[in-house]
């Protein structure tokens, strides 16, 4: 079973993973606009890479008797397998990707998969973290991974 501290460690992968494929789509662009918007998604993603970071450093400050994540069989066990998925082709192999040959359609779809494993990540880790403050984290990057969703898809219809 994956423990609290690699579990934060995976979500703060994803995000490094996810601001550097919006830096790498952003340099292949075809449009300022296009590249703006990817750029501000990088952006997003450093902002919840710090998220993670400050709530993977909290956890390592707490005490033994403050435990911060459920250890719910079944939802242990989701996040377990979306890990697993996440390292044989699901967020994090999603992100690297790239070869530099894709069309802007191509790098749409490739992240709005990678946002759509991310939120189901994040969704899996919001019912172990027992603090309301973590929950609110939690909840507010899953809102911004799925206004990237939305947003992604409404730009993809442009091209379609």
């Amino acid at each position: 079973m994956l423990q609290a501290d690699e579990i934060f460690s995976k979500a703060e992968e994803i995000e490094r993973k996810g601001a550097r494929f919006y830096r790498d789509a952003a340099q292949r662009a075809p449009s300022d606009e296009i590249k703006r918007m990817l750029l501000d998604l990088a952006a997003m993603e450093d902002g919840h890479l710090q998220i993670f970071q400050q709530m993977r450093e909290e956890f390592r400050n707490c005490k033994k008797d403050n435990v911060a994540l459920k250890s719910d069989t079944d939802v242990a066990s989701y996040i377990q397998m979306i890990s697993d998925y996440g390292t044989s082709g699901g967020v994090e192999s999603t992100l690297e990707q790239l070869t530099g040959r894709e069309t802007v359609e191509e790098i749409f779809r490739i992240a709005i998969e990678a946002e759509n494993r991310s939120i189901l990540f994040y969704a899996g880790l919001k019912h172990m973290v027992q603090t309301k403050a973590d929950k609110d984290r939690l909840e507010a990057i899953i809102k911004e991974e799925m206004s990237h969703f939305v947003s992604l898809n409404l730009s993809l219809a442009t091209f379609i």
